[in-house]
């Protein structure tokens, strides 16, 4: 048999975890999975899910619409006895909350926010299908989302974090004992990232014959199934031959043979295995910043629109379906552009301020940093 891509793996565990999960909820509860299934990834049906068990666990524990009824042998006319209150006192409970194994919880505004999606869409299905007669979140207001700064790497920061990566010179004396064997991956995943804005799923789902060193792209499945091609520059690619010549010489662990990047247990690099070593360089060069992989795509969008100016490219190229949503992450960048019209137009002073450095001349720095490397 074949081995299995990443995410047709990925795909088959999540829907054994659904199954699995779909025995803590009410039996008709299966329908709503049934029917979204064609429009949905597997990441957001199982995400429902959970969010749903969260739901139907507080209405078991907390209220008492279910009696003493098992949250499996809730009907479906449960969805009726729930009122506009009882959804916003639920918004109030998850804020802070101990789960099923009696850890606590907290949810901000976007936890919030997603929770409350799960339930209008559960209700959504069955109110259209006129299976239930009321459908009191969609009554309930979405959490005010109020703007985080985002986090990025400034140019400096970018070259000092591959410096490490490169190095390892700060690192605890363990810590450099493991670099030797890992610094030309860790250097060719970081490269990578930082030179093309890809996600971390995506990163480590790379197959060997999914990097086209002819054409300088690679081919990822985005977080909607679509499988597109990013482009890379010279300096991911000089990072990615380098890294394979060490990954050709490795024998994988038997199911691992097509997985680019390999851990030292000779197996697919996990999602959260590129987290930590993303953590363990970044906390080198910076201590005020909380660096994520996905801080890094930040850092490649960010870099990307002051050198093109160009929003729809940014979408386009970071994956973004609605290019509001990359507007709502890069907007902070017009500030720059912004503060160079001040003096722009003279009232009586008719001498003009030397203007202030465009943000173009910043990203110029940026390429000569990393060309420098």
């Amino acid at each position: 048999m074949a081995n299995k891509t990443y995410h047709e793996q990925f795909k088959i565990d999540t829907d054994l975890k659904l199954r699995e999960k779909l025995k803590t909820l009410p039996s008709f509860s299966a329908s709503f999975f049934r029917g979204i299934e064609p429009t949905t990834s597997a990441r957001t049906r199982i995400a429902y899910a959970y969010d749903l068990n969260i739901f139907f666990n507080y209405i078991k524990n907390e209220t008492n619409l279910g009696g003493k009824m098992e949250i499996t042998d809730y009907p479906i006319s449960i969805l009726d006895k729930v009122t506009p209150s009882t959804i916003q006192d639920y918004l109030d409970y998850l804020k802070v909350y101990n789960n099923t194994d009696n850890t606590e919880r907290i949810n901000g505004e976007r936890g919030l926010m997603r929770k409350l999606s799960s339930i209008r869409s559960f209700y959504n299905f069955f109110y259209r299908l006129e299976m239930i007669k009321t459908n009191p979140p969609a009554i309930v207001r979405m959490p005010k989302i109020h703007d985080k700064d985002i986090i990025r790497l400034d140019t400096d920061e970018v070259k000092e974090l591959l410096d490490e990566v490169e190095t390892g010179r700060n690192l605890t004396a363990q810590q450099q004992h493991f670099h030797e064997k890992t610094k030309v991956r860790d250097l060719a995943i970081l490269t990578l990232m930082l030179g093309t804005g890809i996600r971390v799923s995506e990163c480590v789902g790379l197959d060997l014959n999914d990097v086209d060193f002819k054409n300088h792209g690679i081919k990822i499945v985005r977080k909607g199934g679509n499988q597109v091609v990013v482009y890379f520059g010279d300096e991911v690619e000089a990072a990615l031959l380098e890294y394979l010549k060490e990954r050709n010489a490795i024998i994988p662990a038997i199911g691992h043979e097509n997985a680019f990047f390999l851990s030292l247990q000779r197996k697919r690099l996990a999602v959260r295995s590129v987290e930590n070593l993303v953590k363990k360089y970044s906390t080198l060069i910076t201590q005020l910043k909380k660096i994520t992989p996905h801080k890094l795509r930040s850092t490649y969008g960010t870099q990307l629109y002051k050198q093109t100016g160009d929003i729809y490219l940014v979408a386009d190229v970071l994956g973004h379906a609605d290019v509001n949503t990359t507007k709502k992450h890069y907007a902070a960048i017009e500030d720059s552009r912004r503060r160079m019209a001040r003096n722009m137009v003279p009232l009586r002073n008719t001498e003009r301020r030397p203007e202030e450095p465009s943000p173009e001349i910043e990203f110029e720095s940026y390429e000569l940093d990393l060309d420098d490397l």
